[in-house]
């Protein structure tokens, strides 16, 4: 980038400032200061000519009026491109008169002459330095330049500052591509990489102010001028680090400024040499963003936590310079005690509490409700609520203290206890059903599970949710209440009696039953005995069929069949009966055992003899009955026999 000073570098050569006349420097040029009586005056001609044209003169001591004024600018030579001194005479609206020795005065336009704020910088009187510009125009009149003149006076000024590497100061006037602008009396142009030691990306931070700079391109004939910031504080930096780093040790408290604001701290300038804050090191307390307690150009006293001397490196530390809060805790927070606090982070198990600033408490989701099972914290608390908790435990070695919330309240569960002992009957409202049963809502704010086994006598697997609905008033038993696992179980099948104390009466063991097949399963058949009444079948207690296997004798049964059974088991508790066909069919055989041994016993008296005779002559009997029956033409031979 380079600025178009070329017409005054090249065009405007620097010039030796000229007095304009040296008898009389600093003053105006006026007529001869004698004065002239009216009779000393020669009479005018009667007619209106002028003297020249009558080629006469107006003289005095025998010169001219031109022949005095060419004698007055004897000496002096004013050239165009010429700096030189001049007196302001008049200030005007528009133009400023200088008398700079010549034959007329000059002009040079007001605005040259005003500041920053609009202000005239000059008054009538005072001396300046101005350039040449025209010894005559068209209409004769000598033209003036202010500027031009402070433009040359700073070329040879900055021409004078290169040549011995001399520093120049200049004010940032405004923001160009690639850079700054700066005025050092001239425009040169600083660019954004030698703005600062590091790159800057907001460059409007640096516009009216002024600096002192260091000059890395001079071509007065182009009118280009490169200047550099960086390089300045580079080297002014080397020198504050050496001092620093001669100083510094671990454990000593210094001053630095803030230089940088990242997420995980703060860069601090120690003097040449930058260390870092961590965020964790800056406060006890929680900060999300260093920018919550520091901001860019902060002064602050830091503490030097660790120094690598071979890669210097510096880690520093602000909270290290106040008190530990937890040296104290245990002392100002005990077991039981209210608290409040602010919270100040929510997590999945629970929330954070800041009970002061680098002291914080945990209240869990299972502390933060009696009643209510909390999935998140965030359905009970937002972030910057203040709540009110209690202290649970105290633990300073982990910097821990646990809290809870639904201390602050009375215990329901004691108050369940006490109004709902078991047995009791309450109603209420149906919360919700799921597929193990319904939750019913108390007064109290606790909600009773009504289980799916504990809804009907006569229903062995009942849905609810086609049951129950929401808002339903129901009339229920309470069953158990225990506090420690909070579970306040209800029943409503317990309002009416058992009916399966009429069925062991009614279907007592080894008693003969018949059922239809209501569903048939892998490891056996279930039989209605009655409506209400299943009992189980298992693929073991199937009849015994020769040829056939369990499981092809169980694919033999279809839904509907009836099949006569014997009860082996009665369980009262989980409303079932055991049923089997082999024990009928083993019971049949001893019932027939029994028949026999009975009608043996009856005919016991007839003696052995009485039996024998008996027998033999039913022997003989059938005998003779078999020789009746011969045919006649068998030869003879019944005669034979």
């Amino acid at each position: 980038m380079a600025f178009d000073n070329s017409e005054m570098g090249s065009s405007l050569g620097a010039r030796t400032p000229k007095m304009a006349h040296d008898s009389t420097r600093g003053s105006r040029l006026v007529a001869p200061t004698r004065k002239f009586a009216v009779a000393d005056l020669p009479e005018l001609p009667t007619d209106d000519t002028d003297l020249e044209d009558r080629k006469e003169s107006f003289t005095e001591n025998g010169q001219t009026f031109s022949q005095m004024l060419e004698e007055s600018q004897k000496g002096i030579r004013f050239q165009e491109g010429e700096v030189v001194e001049g007196l302001v005479v008049t200030i005007g609206h528009d133009y400023i008169t200088i008398d700079i020795g010549y034959k007329s005065e000059g002009q040079v336009n007001a605005s040259e002459f005003l500041d920053n704020t609009g202000e005239l910088t000059i008054a009538e009187g005072d001396h300046v330095l101005v350039y040449i510009e025209r010894v005559e125009d068209d209409y004769g009149r000598l033209i003036l330049s202010k500027e031009k003149a402070d433009v040359l006076r700073a070329w040879d000024e900055i021409s004078e500052a290169c040549e011995k590497n001399e520093l120049v100061e200049g004010t940032v006037v405004a923001k160009v591509k690639g850079g700054l602008s700066v005025d050092i009396g001239v425009k040169a142009f600083l660019p954004g990489s030698q703005v600062d030691v590091r790159p800057t990306k907001n460059l409007d931070q640096f516009l009216g102010k002024t600096f002192k700079f260091k000059i890395i391109k001079f071509n007065k004939k182009r009118g280009n001028i490169v200047l550099s910031r960086r390089l300045l504080l580079m080297e002014e930096r080397a020198r504050m680090k050496e001092q620093t780093l001669s100083k510094i040790e671990e454990g000593m408290v210094t001053e630095g400024v803030i230089k940088n604001l990242t997420e995980y701290g703060a860069f601090i300038d120690l003097g040449g040499l930058d260390g870092l804050l961590h965020i964790t090191d800056m406060s006890w307390g929680r900060l999300k963003h260093p920018s919550e307690l520091f901001k860019i150009g902060d002064k602050i006293q830091v503490k030097v936590l660790k120094y690598d001397e071979e890669k210097e490196r510096v880690s520093l530390g602000y909270k290290q310079l106040l008190p530990d809060p937890w040296n104290s805790v245990q002392e100002r927070y005990t077991v039981g005690m209210r608290v409040k606090g602010k919270v100040v982070s929510l997590t999945d198990y629970g929330a954070f509490v800041e009970l002061e600033p680098g002291v914080e408490g945990l209240v869990h989701v299972s502390e933060m409700s009696w009643t209510q099972r909390v999935k998140h914290p965030s359905k009970l608390v937002n972030e910057g609520d203040v709540v009110e908790a209690v202290v649970l435990d105290v633990d300073t070695g982990n910097r821990r203290i646990s809290m809870g919330m639904k201390q602050i309240e009375p215990n329901p569960w004691d108050i369940l206890i006490e109004k709902y002992p078991v047995g009791s009957k309450i109603k209420g409202a149906v919360k919700n059903t799921t597929d193990f049963g319904v939750f019913v809502g108390v007064p109290e704010g606790v909600d009773g599970l009504i289980h799916v086994s504990d809804i009907a006598w006569d229903k062995q697997n009942p849905d609810p949710n086609t049951m129950f609905k929401k808002g339903d008033e129901v009339e229920c038993i309470v069953l158990a209440i225990d506090k420690a696992a909070e579970k306040f179980s209800l029943g409503i099948k317990q309002l009416s009696d058992d009916p399966w104390r009429s069925v062991a009466e009614r279907y007592p063991l080894y008693s003969r039953v018949k059922g239809k097949v209501t569903k048939v399963a892998d490891f056996g058949v279930f039989l209605e005995i009655e409506n209400g009444v299943e009992g189980l079948l298992h693929i073991s207690e199937l009849e015994n069929i020769e040829g056939k296997t369990s499981k092809e004798k169980l694919k033999s049964i279809e839904v509907g069949t009836e099949i006569e059974c014997l009860i082996t088991a009665v369980d009262m508790k989980e409303h079932k009966l055991g049923l089997s066909v082999r024990a009928l069919e083993k019971h049949e055989e001893r019932e027939n055992i029994k028949h026999y041994a009975k009608q043996a016993s009856s005919s016991s008296r007839t003696s052995l003899g009485e039996m024998l005779e008996q027998s033999l002559a039913q022997k003989l009997k059938e005998a003779a009955a078999s020789t009746t029956k011969e045919p006649a033409d068998d030869g003879g031979g019944s005669e034979n026999q």
